[in-house]
């Protein structure tokens, strides 16, 4: 690419991001905290209720669109993968954009699929799809429990503490005072995170594994990838949160925690019963009902309402639609989990690191590969401790490839493991 068409395409990039900076989705579909107390208070008193949630309307909508379409339009006379990248970019806000206009109305429902799919999309081969491996990992989580007869009792962290420790280990990885962490007494959820600040809601109780999750997870990967993607020249896209990235995302922060031991099975069985709960909602359950099978999960209340809202964020109380992005971590964990594998196979694991340089899906990476060797995009400036110590991440990607070959069928009937239950019978 000449420098002329470079600097041509920088100016679009910019463009881009201006227009993508009015368009904020968790904050547009944010529920105040006062509506959980409401609920909540209600619910204690034998009178459930439905929430009462009021979206106000968006007036930056319009413009941030129009500005999105001018810019694919003057991408259609490059052909370029960094053009591409851009397109795909600037299409997926506004899809997002349709999504914003519709919030409260079963209209939301098209554009969120198109975003982040659904519960009956099929993950990797098409063996499978996501509710069925959702379904999955609930009776093995039940299993687990059944087997063991209790569940483990977390350490009960402080907001103040998590505030410390998360400090402190943040120095691992970051310039001090880069991204910081605050304590918000009216936060919805127990934790929120963007590129430079992390959210903890006050007088809440934090568990070991949620410290090390919004490590690695959020500040990680999140706030990793959208710093990385900042710093880059000549594509500053890369910084976004555009939709069309949550799945490759939200997948790379799920492998994060996986590769580092931060998750643990609470974690997997509350991300599988998410799922489940968005194909209630589509098949017409409303916002009780959905609230109900948490509880009945033995969620707490306090959970069981932040995992139905997140559910219904958006979308009509009734049922039948749902805001489906929560489909995306255990789709985007397989995705991701496969590529790592791929790309360990085929001695190709600077594909990985590369992922890390800004925000992307697994295509983008594989697309723009010449441009990081080339040296137009730039590789990670922030790294990971696990992808730092690559000696590791090899040696848990080469042991999964073997591991996968080995069928449990197959080791059952070596062992004859059919024998242990006929003695506990």
């Amino acid at each position: 690419m000449n420098q002329k068409h470079l600097e041509q395409l920088k100016v679009i990039d910019k463009s881009i991001v201006d227009a993508a900076k009015n368009i904020k989705v968790l904050t547009r579909l944010s529920w105040p905290a006062e509506v959980k107390t409401a609920f909540l208070h209600n619910w204690h008193n034998g009178n459930p209720q439905m929430p009462v949630v009021d979206y106000a309307s968006d007036n930056t909508l319009e413009a941030a669109s129009s500005a999105l379409g001018a810019a694919e339009k003057k991408l259609t006379h490059f052909d370029h993968p960094l053009a591409d990248f851009l397109t795909k970019t600037a299409n997926s806000y506004q899809t997002l954009c349709r999504l914003l206009r519709a919030v409260g109305t079963a209209d939301m429902l098209g554009p969120s699929r198109e975003l982040y799919g659904s519960p009956g999309a099929p993950l990797a081969d098409g063996a499978v799809n996501n509710l069925e491996a959702a379904v999955h990992f609930v009776e093995l989580s039940s299993q687990y429990y059944s087997a063991l007869h209790l569940r483990e009792k977390d350490y009960c962290l402080s907001a103040s503490i998590m505030k410390t420790e998360l400090e402190n280990r943040l120095s691992e990885v970051f310039p001090a005072g880069l991204v910081q962490v605050k304590i918000d007494p009216h936060l919805a959820s127990k934790a929120a995170a963007g590129a430079t600040r992390i959210r903890l809601r006050e007088g809440t109780c934090f568990s070991e594994y949620d410290l090390e999750q919004l490590l690695q997870h959020e500040a990680f990967i999140h706030s990793l990838t959208a710093l990385n993607g900042r710093a880059q020249e000549n594509a500053t896209c890369l910084g976004l949160s555009a939709p069309r990235t949550t799945g490759s995302q939200e997948g790379l922060a799920t492998f994060a925690e996986l590769i580092t031991g931060a998750i643990d099975i609470d974690r997997m069985e509350r991300i599988a019963l998410r799922v489940i709960g968005i194909d209630m909602a589509l098949r017409g359950a409303d916002f009780l009902d959905v609230f109900r099978f948490f509880l009945d999960k033995s969620q707490s209340e306090d959970e069981s309402f932040n995992s139905t809202m997140r559910i219904f964020r958006g979308a009509p109380l009734t049922g039948g639609a749902a805001f489906t992005k929560d489909v995306v971590y255990l789709h985007g964990l397989m995705e991701v989990h496969t590529f790592f594998r791929w790309a360990m196979r085929n001695q190709r694991l600077e594909l990985c690191r590369y992922l890390l340089a800004g925000r992307m899906t697994i295509s983008d990476v594989i697309a723009l590969a010449p441009l990081f060797e080339e040296g137009l995009i730039k590789p990670p400036l922030y790294v990971p401790p696990w992808m730092v110590k690559t000696n590791g991440l090899a040696g848990y990607l080469a042991f999964s490839i073997f591991a996968n070959k080995i069928t449990i069928e197959g080791i059952n009937e070596h062992h004859r493991f059919d024998r242990v239950a006929d003695l506990d019978a």
